[in-house]
């Protein structure tokens, strides 16, 4: 499991990087625009996307940012927006990278933001959950820059063994 998990921490990145490069192209009333999507624009998207990867890491670890609310702009700017990105992927792969399997099969305890219970469960299952979250809101994130015109990436996980950084997990 310890290779699986760090194929989709580094997928991740990759993804990550592919959708803002292709966001680049869009015009700031664009970028903004509300295209009614779960969080209306790409910028809500990539927020929410920013704060969900803040509320897991926050939970794995007990370190970093928490968030208390899932549609939370944590950045109105969207170079400071990718600028903490590629912070958050970096820091979600050292930590997948640097967990045993022990660790992948063990526990932990968090608290929700929304209704504020308690659950404890394993770790491989809310791990599993943290990157499908991902590859679903890129999903919209992808919708969203095809329906203004911008030629979206594709983000295919086969795609990323192909390329250079993704071949070790091929």
């Amino acid at each position: 499991m310890e290779q699986h998990f760090r194929m989709f921490a580094a997928y991740n990145r990759w993804a990550n990087e592919r959708l803002y490069a292709a966001a680049a192209a869009l015009d700031d009333e664009d970028y903004r625009r509300d295209m009614g999507a779960f969080f209306k624009s790409l910028h809500g998207t990539f927020n929410h996307l920013m704060v969900a990867d803040r509320v897991w890491l926050y939970r794995f670890t007990g370190e970093g940012e928490a968030p208390k609310a899932l549609d939370a702009i944590l950045f109105e700017n969207r170079d400071e927006l990718q600028a903490a990105r590629v912070k958050e992927d970096a820091r979600l792969i050292n930590w997948v990278n640097g967990l045993s399997g022990d660790d992948i099969a063990g526990r932990f305890t968090y608290t929700t933001i929304t209704d504020m219970r308690t659950f404890s469960q394993r770790i491989a299952p809310a791990l599993a959950h943290l990157f499908n979250h991902q590859t679903h809101h890129r999903g919209q994130a992808h919708t969203i820059l095809t329906s203004l015109g911008t030629s979206a990436p594709a983000l295919d996980l086969m795609l990323f063994q192909r390329s250079e950084e993704g071949r070790a997990y091929a």
